[in-house]
């Protein structure tokens, strides 16, 4: 008897490799070896390569600036912050952020950066009126994320760039949940972005950096990428990024028809009993974070096998701690525990978004029927 193939439902993760982008790769990885650094034909032909792929990417960021390669969106930020804070000055950061974020705060506080967290109301959005009466007349930097990876609610980050630079300061947005979904928002100075949340390779990410904006290199060596991210890069990652980048622009409009249109046949065939935790309005569809009361997700899980989602962020799986982010909305460690998060994309069929809810209802109804 043949074993069902899986149903991927866990996009916030990481996302399918476009097969376009796979095809654009094998050449970089096969014939055309050339360092993208030097100077000989095939160097400037892996060149070449590498920096259409950056002008791919760029093309859904703001106009100007500068796109640099990193290794994935961790680095990004952490080089963000770290580059542009120094003992005394002060950071900001909401408290639904990754911990890419969460954690460079964190590192940093102990060097004598004063760190300010915004919260978060029900809804899982940072007040904008809260907002400006917790910071401070300067703040050197803001970081708020465009769309949360865990719940998927979209912030109001154009007004809270325009109230970091009234205090004076700069505003990183953590793009990798929204771009090349939904326009990047207006006023962020620093975007950081990951390839392998768009149909992209892992291992590579980008960080944007509007004119002007030079945080100190994280990465010394060669003085690649205009001395800014030392080391040599690797043209296959770049260019899987830049189609995965194309892609998106080309098929921004129908991804989200499909994703809503997904979502909406999801949360029906789930039927009552299940919580959206989170924005029903302010979010992005593709992201469904669902509590049930009395649910045992370690068991829903074990029992749907061949369903891949999530209990929470998948950086954080294994921890054994409560999201942070249900916390930061108030929910208690039941509520946290018995919540599932449910993501789709482009190449989610809609007969699996079917399966995968019925099979999850008849693991539900078992529980029901032997006690949680």
């Amino acid at each position: 008897m043949t074993k069902p193939a899986p149903i991927y439902l866990d996009y916030q993760a990481t996302t399918p490799l476009a097969p376009e982008a796979r095809a654009a790769m094998m050449p970089y990885l096969e014939a055309q070896f050339g360092n993208p650094h030097s100077m000989h034909a095939m160097g400037r032909a892996a060149a070449a390569a590498v920096e259409l792929a950056r002008d791919r990417v760029a093309a859904l960021l703001p106009h100007g600036g500068a796109t640099i390669f990193t290794s994935g969106a961790t680095e990004a930020i952490n080089w963000a912050i770290k580059g542009m804070l120094r003992p005394g000055m002060t950071l900001a950061v909401s408290d639904i952020e990754h911990a890419a974020v969460l954690d460079t705060a964190e590192f940093l506080a102990g060097q004598g950066v004063k760190i300010i967290r915004l919260p978060v109301g029900p809804d899982g959005v940072v007040d904008l009126a809260q907002a400006a009466d917790l910071l401070p007349a300067q703040v050197d930097l803001l970081c708020v994320m465009q769309v949360n990876n865990e719940i998927g609610t979209i912030q109001p980050v154009a007004a809270l760039a325009a109230l970091a630079h009234q205090r004076g300061g700069l505003m990183l947005c953590d793009a990798v949940q929204g771009y090349g979904r939904l326009a990047l928002p207006e006023g962020a100075d620093m975007i950081a972005l990951s390839a392998h949340k768009i149909h992209g390779p892992k291992g590579i990410g980008a960080l944007w950096l509007r004119d002007g904006v030079l945080p100190v290199p994280l990465m010394h060596g060669g003085g690649q990428q205009q001395g800014l991210r030392s080391g040599t890069l690797a043209p296959a990652l770049c260019v899987g990024f830049g189609v995965a980048a194309m892609l998106a622009g080309e098929n921004i409009a129908a991804d989200a028809a499909h994703v809503r249109a997904l979502a909406v046949r999801l949360q029906e065939m789930l039927g009552e009993g299940w919580v959206l935790n989170g924005s029903a309005l302010e979010r992005w569809p593709g992201n469904l974070n669902l509590r049930r009361a009395g649910l045992d997700v370690a068991r829903l899980m074990s029992d749907v096998r061949g369903v891949m989602f999530s209990a929470g962020s998948a950086c954080a799986s294994g921890s054994g701690r409560p999201s942070h982010v249900l916390q930061a909305i108030g929910l208690d460690a039941a509520a946290a525990r018995s919540s599932i998060r449910l993501g789709f994309g482009r190449y989610t069929l809609m007969e699996q978004v079917e399966c995968a809810a019925k099979l999850i209802n008849d693991a539900v109804q078992q529980q029901n029927l032997w006690g949680a």
